[in-house]
């Protein structure tokens, strides 16, 4: 039987690594290191192989995680903290692109600003510092540090009736940038992660992934240029929340005694995707698979948006002092 479509929901890479990796062996074409900075702990995972690609249902490229679990506790140089390291690391992951600095930027806001989580891309975009127009009208007039960046939210099919992706097609067509950096809200299989986490990853984007919805990616393949993704994941699937709370209880009850199958009983001994399809045939038909975010969700999109806006806006501009970025400043 195919359970693959009953594996836990996660546009993760460092889950997805997490789960293929629990049994403790290597995963060729697949290499990771981790670092903590005062708090933010740092994962870069390199997918060089397709074996690599296929063992973690990624693919091949190069992922950057930040996780900041104090985010949620609205300390204001947390935040400035994360959007400077965020600079500091973007700037690294261009030059490992070998991009030009003075390259031209599109940077693409995707998600439905009329609904709170998925509002990430346009709430950035908001914030982005737009300079493309002056070397257009004016370029003898524009300082030293600064490149050609341009931004728009281009909506979602719901609301405009047209593909994201045609949309952004045609943009880049016209305004012909060098780079695009597609910003977009993702699914967590954990809640710990939700709103506190940002991936940035060399491998395009597929817009409405996080929620399960299907569209023509945004890739170099799609656009004719590289593109950058970036996003948090804001949504928890329900029946991944009630697969997780299985675990926490097994581990809550072998602290008790040796012997949880006696409260488990059967899926104690269940593996993770057979579960995880007992839950989901018991939630679905009746419309209770839902996608959940935290109710804080209103100030968490709006600050880890702000960290994200200012962190882009110090890699992308010289003449902004990536090494104290304020994410309130905009």
């Amino acid at each position: 039987m195919d359970l693959s479509e009953y594996s836990v929901r996660t546009d993760l890479a460092l889950e997805a690594h997490e789960m293929a990796s629990s049994s403790g062996q290597l995963i060729p074409g697949v290499h990771r290191t981790s670092e903590n900075l005062d708090g933010i702990r740092i994962s870069k995972i390199d997918i060089t192989s397709q074996e690599g690609a296929a063992a973690i249902g990624k693919l091949q490229g190069h992922y950057v995680t930040f996780e900041v679990p104090e985010l949620r506790n609205k300390d204001s140089e947390l935040q400035d903290r994360v959007a400077t390291v965020f600079a500091r690391e973007f700037e690294a992951f261009l030059a490992k692109l070998n991009f030009n600095p003075m390259g031209k930027v599109l940077v693409i806001g995707l998600g439905n600003w009329n609904v709170t989580p998925d509002a990430l891309g346009p709430i950035v975009v908001e914030n982005i510092m737009v300079t493309r127009h002056y070397f257009e009208l004016m370029p003898g007039e524009v300082s030293p540090g600064y490149r050609p960046v341009s931004a728009v939210a281009p909506g979602v099919l719901g609301t405009t009736g047209i593909e994201t992706s045609e949309i952004v097609q045609g943009i880049v067509e016209k305004s012909k940038p060098d780079l695009v950096i597609a910003i977009d809200a993702l699914a967590s299989r954990s809640l710990d992660r939700v709103n506190t986490t940002i991936q940035i990853a060399d491998t395009g984007i597929h817009p409405g992934s996080g929620i399960g919805n299907k569209r023509k990616g945004l890739t170099l393949d799609s656009l004719g240029v590289p593109v950058i993704a970036i996003g948090v994941p804001t949504v928890v699937y329900a029946s991944t929340i009630v697969n997780s709370t299985f675990d926490m209880m097994r581990n809550h009850f072998q602290k008790q005694t040796d012997n949880t199958a006696q409260i488990l009983g059967l899926l104690d001994n269940m593996e993770e995707q057979e579960r995880l399809q007992l839950v989901k045939e018991v939630l679905s038909p009746i419309g209770h698979d839902l996608l959940v975010t935290p109710k804080e969700i209103d100030q968490f999109i709006e600050d880890v948006a702000n960290i994200i806006a200012s962190g882009l806006n110090a890699a992308l501009h010289e003449s902004v002092n990536s090494d104290n970025v304020s994410a309130y400043t905009h």
